[in-house]
């Protein structure tokens, strides 16, 4: 059986970098599935502002191509695990409906969802240390980034080290995931 692991957290809260770490980790291939590589699939006329925000969407509220895009990452991902592949996926569930249709399409799966947290502060200093990230980014999703989830696990990057939080995530695969039940 396939698994599928979601990591879900503002940007700058580290989903990338335990994306990678765990892709080294892991015994079995994991596919690289997240949000960015979708993103990156798009003409590049629609990667930067004004279009962006029109059409993708802001940090907040995806437009008209967000929503389709992200829906169809979302059924891109059940189709590989359906096929037999392993799926790390980072994301920013900033919509109600993404978690909706990931509950839907994930709840029978073996797919964990996996918080990643870390306080604001932190996410700005980062954010503003890093300089390819939108400066505000990490605040404006700091309040709606988890509203609509519950996480079969929680890391705090800012307490613990990306080998401490891939050990943790490794550790939970050993037990059924129940969030993405509970959320449907």
């Amino acid at each position: 059986m396939s698994t599928i692991i979601f990591l879900n957290g503002t940007s700058s809260s580290g989903k990338t970098t335990l994306l990678k770490t765990l892709q080294k980790k892991l015994c079995e291939p994991y596919l690289d599935m997240g949000i960015d590589k979708f993103i990156w699939m798009l003409p590049s006329r629609y990667l930067n502002r004004p279009l962006w925000d029109e059409v993708l969407g802001t940090a907040l509220q995806s437009g008209p191509v967000g929503l389709t895009l992200f829906s169809g990452m979302h059924h891109a991902i059940a189709a590989a695990a359906q096929r037999g592949n392993n799926i790390l996926a980072d994301h920013v569930f900033v919509e109600k409906a993404w978690v909706a249709e990931c509950a839907s399409l994930f709840a029978e799966m073996n797919a964990y969802l996996i918080g990643v947290t870390c306080p604001l502060e932190v996410l700005e200093q980062r954010e503003a240390d890093r300089k390819d990230r939108t400066l505000g980014q990490a605040r404006l999703q700091f309040d709606i980034i988890h509203k609509f989830v519950s996480y079969d696990l929680e890391v705090d990057t800012s307490i613990l080290t990306v080998d401490e939080c891939v050990e943790k995530v490794i550790d939970r695969l050993e037990t059924p995931p129940t969030a993405f039940k509970r959320l449907r």
